[in-house]
């Protein structure tokens, strides 16, 4: 019965949501560290660091819907996506290690080293998440079940999410002891062995259920003029890349914005006072959204059920949007509102994060249903590609933000560079995002909708002979 209604077992759902706990490990720090890392740590220039995520982004331009297309066309007996998750787990691990080695190097030498890297990173996490992202496409031909598994998917990336929050820094100071080069370093190497053990649980507990019919050779023109003919991928591709950029542009000022803007704040605390520092602020900061933002995940379910994905998906960033541009008018004392701002945007966070990869499968059997034809780790790695493509601009427009503004790591900013912080973690992120929100608003496929997709596939594959 659980193979004809594509219901999971428990353990597959945990298994295969654990991959995105270990991608995460490193996403999560992206986001949030890794500019501040190259600034403040290993000493780059803004400027320089905004030329290398975005310069990377070309490759990645070719590298994403390559990876794809070689995946679709993988056929092994342990499927056609997850001997890449089996055989990339340990270079992912390295790599991600490798990264955050600070070698005493000329300025220049170091923008080299950093490229170098980052994008050789870039690389492998291409060829583990494309097949991961199409492993969830295949892993059940039930949509609802889908999108169960994509809510277990994201609560675990929320706890790698977590974990960066609420370890990184502290194991920083641990292991650095006053060296903060050390302290990243051996930091990153503990989630690097972690990311590569979680990485071989998934290959482990799942399997791949919908395979397309034997004869099926597509190629790789069809599959990308297909692809272009989607309109509902369009749409949410778009809308992932002005997501990431509202992700990455918030996340990625925090650590300036308390650093240099709030700076120590003192708190009275049940009659005492307190200072706290602004470490311990953005840690507190950072933790906090991270645990209502998985509240909001653990509920996805039931708001996409009663209004639907595209629904939930651009009314929730809405929400994001309004309580995140709201923190330009916020003075350094203002931290009870400061906390209750992220509160809210992170509590919706989660459900649109949870429906963006559920979304991008539903587009996979919109273009199968149309075309009768399938491509799921095209999409997938396309839709990967919008995502770092995502990434890749928010780093950039940071940093270029930054060093328009005249920031200089490491001392005190002028009045011209803290307006330009609390910009970049209120104004900028909130444009983004609102174009996020429109383009979904035409977003065809609604609840309804699937269901007739779903009725009509199933109907076609035990016609034509697919293995479910």
């Amino acid at each position: 019965m659980k193979e004809k209604t594509g219901v999971l077992k428990l353990s597959e759902k945990i298994g295969f949501s654990l991959g995105d706990t270990a991608s995460n490990l490193f996403f999560q720090t992206f986001i949030f560290f890794l500019l501040f890392f190259y600034t403040d740590v290993f000493g780059i220039p803004a400027s320089a660091v905004a030329t290398i995520f975005l310069i990377g982004r070309i490759w990645d331009a070719i590298n994403d819907p390559l990876m794809g297309t070689i995946a679709d066309r993988t056929n092994t007996k342990m499927g056609k996506f997850r001997p890449y998750i089996l055989y990339t787990a340990l270079p992912f691990g390295i790599l991600g290690f490798i990264m955050f080695i600070t070698p005493d190097f000329s300025v220049q030498g170091k923008v080299i080293y950093a490229f170098i890297t980052y994008n050789l990173m870039m690389m492998v996490y291409t060829v583990i998440n494309v097949p991961y992202s199409a492993l969830m496409g295949v892993i059940s031909p039930n949509s609802q079940e889908r999108t169960v598994v994509s809510t277990f998917r994201f609560v675990a990336a929320f706890v790698g999410q977590f974990i960066v929050q609420f370890a990184v820094l502290r194991l920083v100071t641990v292991f650095g002891k006053g060296n903060e080069n050390a302290g990243w370093q051996w930091t990153m190497a503990v989630m690097s062995g972690f990311a590569v053990v979680l990485w071989l649980t998934t290959f482990a507990t799942t399997r791949e259920r919908v395979k397309p019919v034997k004869e099926q050779r597509n190629p790789v023109r069809q599959d990308l003029a297909d692809l272009i003919k989607n309109i509902p991928w369009i749409l949410i591709g778009s809308a992932t890349i002005f997501q990431l950029l509202f992700n990455v542009i918030k996340g990625g000022s925090i650590m300036y914005y308390f650093k240099y803007f709030v700076q120590d704040q003192p708190l009275s605390l049940f009659g005492k006072s307190y200072t706290f520092s602004y470490q311990a602020l953005t840690s507190t900061f950072m933790l906090v959204g991270t645990l209502v933002t998985i509240l909001g995940a653990l509920l996805t379910s039931i708001f996409s059920k009663k209004f639907g994905k595209s629904r939930c998906y651009y009314g929730f960033l809405g929400i994001a949007v309004i309580f995140t541009a709201l923190f330009f008018f916020l003075k350094p004392q203002d931290l009870v509102l400061m906390f209750t701002f992220q509160m809210i945007a992170s509590f919706a966070v989660g459900p649109f994060s949870v429906l963006q990869w559920a979304i991008y499968t539903d587009t996979a059997d919109y273009s199968e249903w149309k075309t009768g034809r399938r491509a799921t780790a095209l999409i997938m790695a396309v839709s990967l590609f919008a995502l770092k493509l995502g990434i890749a601009l928010g780093g950039a427009i940071l940093a270029w933000i930054l060093a328009i503004y005249g920031f200089e790591p490491n001392v005190a900013q002028s009045a011209t560079s803290l307006t330009g912080i609390r910009l970049v973690m209120s104004i900028y992120p909130a444009i983004a995002g609102t174009i996020g929100v429109i383009l979904m608003i035409f977003y065809p496929l609604d609840n309804k909708m699937m269901v007739i997709i779903e009725k009509d596939l199933t109907v076609r594959r035990q016609g034509e002979g697919y293995n479910q």
